[in-house]
């Protein structure tokens, strides 16, 4: 997990946050902090320099050179991963092209507007970039966790020109009330840096909709078996299993696929990853864990900047 530091920090059940609209958190159990790092992963794309002629100045006929590459539509299929993960035998969340299936459509901003109640979780996705997770809050506002601050703004701001969708049932825990949703959202406003319990924008999403501390930093023990398995799905009759301690590891691992793509996820499960021999009445399913020098959920540069002990 990057340049993480495995520091743990014994916490009494008390001091750990709690999202239940009623203070009371009913897992029972100690829950251990860990140092961790501040995800910064929404960053904007760098604007490119403007086209510029063989000998570095403009294109002799002053105008701007070829026009630029139209961008090609969005289309999930092509560019996600299908993936499961699972909670020792339960599933909890799942992405699945599936026949039939529409809950994975992608609508622009505007008209997403029309599909939003306040409560639901929205996703904002695009080519080549991390997904961004935002709670809608009605009165066409969201509220998410952008460049380490939790921000309400417009869903249309919010999206950054990006297309969108509805997301309630990829995670399949109950969720709180729409009410209670919206007041976790609203009351994070504001908060930034180290004020922050969420490495990024999905996890705090998630964690407003459900109010599970596993969703947070250091919201879960880790020592031990590791518990947590994401599935990615190869082909039809094919899957590769990765397994994690924690599920904010895992999220993390699962956002760095959806932002490299399909098509580089697959690659480099074939290059650099070496299956264990499957297990019996397993035969489709390869199940490891990150090879020696490759951290369970990379991270982008901006990723590293600062660490911390919660």
């Amino acid at each position: 997990m990057g340049n993480q530091v495995e520091k743990l920090t014994h916490l009494s059940y008390k001091e750990v946050p709690t999202a239940d609209p009623t203070g009371v958190d009913r897992d029972d159990g100690p829950r251990i902090g860990v140092s961790y790092i501040f995800s910064n992963d929404d960053e904007d794309v760098e604007p490119q320099p403007p086209p510029q002629g063989p000998d570095g100045g403009c294109f002799p006929d002053g105008g701007d050179g070829p026009p630029p590459p139209q961008p090609q539509p969005y289309d999930p299929r092509l560019h996600e991963v299908e993936c499961s993960v699972f909670y020792r035998d339960e599933c909890i969340y799942q992405k699945s092209f599936a026949s039939g299936s529409a809950a994975l459509s992608t609508y622009t901003p505007e008209n997403l507007l029309n599909k939003c109640k306040p409560g639901d979780l929205v996703e904002f996705v695009s080519q080549a970039q991390y997904p961004h997770w935002a709670v809608y809050v009605g009165n066409f506002q969201v509220v998410h966790l952008h460049r380490l601050e939790v921000i309400n703004s417009f869903l249309t701001d919010a999206s950054q020109g990006r297309r969108g969708r509805v997301v309630n049932d990829l995670y399949r825990y109950k969720p709180l009330s729409p009410s209670a949703v919206v007041r976790n959202a609203l009351a994070h406003v504001g908060a930034k840096e180290r004020e922050l319990s969420w490495r990024n924008s999905e996890s705090f999403a998630a964690w407003c909709r459900y109010g599970k501390r596993e969703f947070k930093i250091g919201g879960e023990l880790r020592i031990g078996k590791q518990p947590y398995r994401l599935q990615i799905q190869l082909s039809a009759q094919r899957s590769h299993t990765l397994e994690f301690q924690s599920l904010e590891d895992l999220i993390m691992e699962k956002r760095r696929n959806d932002q490299i793509g399909r098509v580089a996820v697959l690659q480099e499960l074939a290059t650099h990853l070496h299956p264990a021999e499957p297990e019996e009445g397993d035969s489709n399913v390869a199940r490891t864990t990150p090879p020696p020098g490759r951290p369970p959920a990379p991270s982008s540069e901006a990723e590293d900047r600062e660490a911390v002990a919660y």
